[in-house]
């Protein structure tokens, strides 16, 4: 089975609050690789609460976004019409929480006898902090697993960090 991740396509990351014209370039990129994917589709949320200034990466990036039940907090409506599992809501960049449903999934495939996991590919925003933090949690997570970036389909917070970014994942062997 491969599993294509999308991450954080959410409205703060493309028109609202964080977007970028990069951001919103991608969507229909994203939209056509979803439809065309065959395998598991799932979908990551930044996920803030009212508190946000008052935490650590409140206080680092001092722009409210993503809080929990906001317009802002919900997946891009194209992307949204393609879901059809509940999204793994994360309050970090990275989500432990992917990984260990990754592994269990892929534990499970192969006590059916099963292949497992044959690899998991990245798409979203942003490049540069929640795509790579989750591709490398995915990779610590399933090590002989493939774990794959469609650079097209991402977006950074600047196109140079979204350059860097790919390049520094190629270095740990995600292949982009």
């Amino acid at each position: 089975m491969n599993v294509l991740v999308v991450v954080d396509m959410q409205n703060d990351f493309i028109d609202g609050a964080l977007g970028t014209k990069e951001a919103m370039a991608i969507v229909p990129k994203v939209v056509e690789k979803i439809k065309n994917f065959d395998g598991r589709v799932i979908y990551t949320r930044d996920t803030h609460e009212e508190n946000y200034l008052e935490t650590q990466e409140g206080k680092n990036l001092p722009v409210e976004h993503c809080i929990k039940g906001t317009k802002g907090w919900e997946l891009h409506p194209e992307i949204e019409a393609l879901r059809k599992e509940q999204p793994v809501d994360k309050p970090t960049f990275g989500s432990a929480a992917l990984g260990h449903m990754l592994v269990a999934q892929d534990k499970d495939l192969k006590a059916k006898g099963e292949e497992g996991i044959e690899s998991v590919t990245f798409i979203g925003l942003c490049t540069d902090i929640c795509v790579i933090s989750n591709a490398m949690i995915v990779k610590a997570s399933l090590p002989e697993v493939p774990v794959l970036v469609d650079g097209e389909c991402c977006a950074g917070v600047t196109p140079e960090s979204h350059e860097n970014a790919l390049a520094a994942m190629r270095m740990c062997q995600i292949k982009c």
